[in-house]
């Protein structure tokens, strides 16, 4: 079956987790028995992005190429591509087509929080909403959150398929965290949150929580935060709520490469990521990937995965998550650290993959 995947995302300024997801199922699709072709918009001629496929590329840089799909529904990824079985909009750029429509949706968040958007990208994310439902053979979301989301926006219930993402982590050595202990000046045991700063990552109540677990409990880890500002003015709640912890408990890192973003996992007593909403959590499956325990949000994306691997609390309630927080701390961490392997081992890219040419196929018949 060939395939043309939309895979411009990979040259945007952050890539961010649209792009991992595009990389890693590009990968493991022709062990499914797809063959892919990207499509992207003009760049440097032959640049594949690292993806080993054939990328075309458009006569159009990114924005009018975007603006031209959107308005105009052209130009077809079936011409510069060729005879293709189907189309992948794996992002909100969805391009115009003759084969059949697969479109994934990772999230409804620009419905939920327009405010944390431009205008010009809610219109753009608005439209995109609209030719999915009017186009799309099928609908892939990662998680039943997102699914029910979309279902509530007029999507066909029948036409959506749920596929989560897989999970692929490096190998952390002793040596390596402790390398990077040094590096940060990370000498005591660590909770870790990493993300952007943005009112849905409920931050600030996190360290609310923190707070009262470490007052409950001397000797409590530190916390360490990892990630970008973001906006909305989180950054700013959020250093209000750490103005009122004691002096060196929390390590404000900001966004790390990847190598040392696994190495602080791979290092950390506990994972706590109590977001509002999530299309999937993918930081939580990664923690849980490198045996670390978790405390995640209950009734959310993240929940479909981590419940019976993980510690589940209401992100609203700070004592429920100082609770967590607690139970994590001085649990049998062992045991949660088996069951949190256990479960990202039956997340792979492989699977996910095999699921997503399920999709395909059903697209085609269509």
């Amino acid at each position: 079956m060939d395939v043309a995947l939309t895979v411009e995302q990979l040259w945007q300024p952050v890539p961010g987790g649209s792009g991992s997801y595009i990389r890693e199922l590009v990968a493991a699709l022709p062990s499914a028995g797809v063959r892919p072709v990207g499509l992207a918009a003009r760049g440097d001629a032959g640049d594949d992005g690292g993806l080993g496929v054939p990328v075309v590329r458009s006569a159009l840089p990114r924005r009018a190429l975007y603006e031209s799909w959107s308005r105009l529904r052209r130009p077809r990824a079936d011409g510069p591509a060729g005879r293709v079985d189907v189309v992948h909009a794996t992002t909100w750029a969805v391009p115009g087509h003759r084969a059949p429509l697969v479109v994934t949706v990772h999230d409804l968040a620009f419905l939920r929080d327009p405010g944390h958007f431009t205008p010009r990208g809610n219109a753009f994310f608005r439209r995109a909403l609209d030719i999915t439902r009017a186009e799309a053979a099928r609908v892939v979301v990662p998680s039943r959150a997102t699914r029910d989301d979309c279902v509530a926006e007029g999507v066909d219930a029948d036409r959506v398929d749920v596929v989560p993402h897989g999970v692929r982590v490096p190998e952390v050595t002793p040596s390596e965290r402790a390398a990077w202990r040094r590096r940060h000046g990370v000498d005591r045991p660590y909770v870790l949150w990493c993300g952007t700063l943005e009112p849905r990552k409920n931050l600030p109540r996190l360290v609310e929580a923190y707070a009262r677990a470490a007052a409950e409990a001397p000797g409590f880890p530190d916390l360490v935060l990892v990630g970008p500002a973001g906006w909305g003015g989180e950054a700013d709640r959020v250093a209000a709520a750490l103005s009122a912890l004691p002096e060196g408990a929390v390590h404000l890192l900001g966004r790390l490469p990847e190598a040392d973003l696994h190495a602080a996992y791979a290092g950390a007593t506990a994972f706590a990521f109590p977001s509002l909403r999530e299309g999937f959590g993918m930081p939580v499956l990664e923690a849980m990937a490198h045996g670390v325990p978790v405390l995640t949000s209950a009734g959310t994306s993240m929940a479909e995965f981590a419940a019976g691997a993980g510690v589940l609390a209401d992100p609203a309630d700070a004592d429920a998550l100082a609770a967590g927080l607690v139970a994590l701390v001085d649990g049998d961490a062992g045991a949660w650290s088996a069951a949190g392997r256990r479960t990202a081992a039956g997340m792979t890219w492989a699977s996910s993959a095999e699921a997503h040419a399920a999709t395909y196929r059903a697209a085609a018949r269509s």
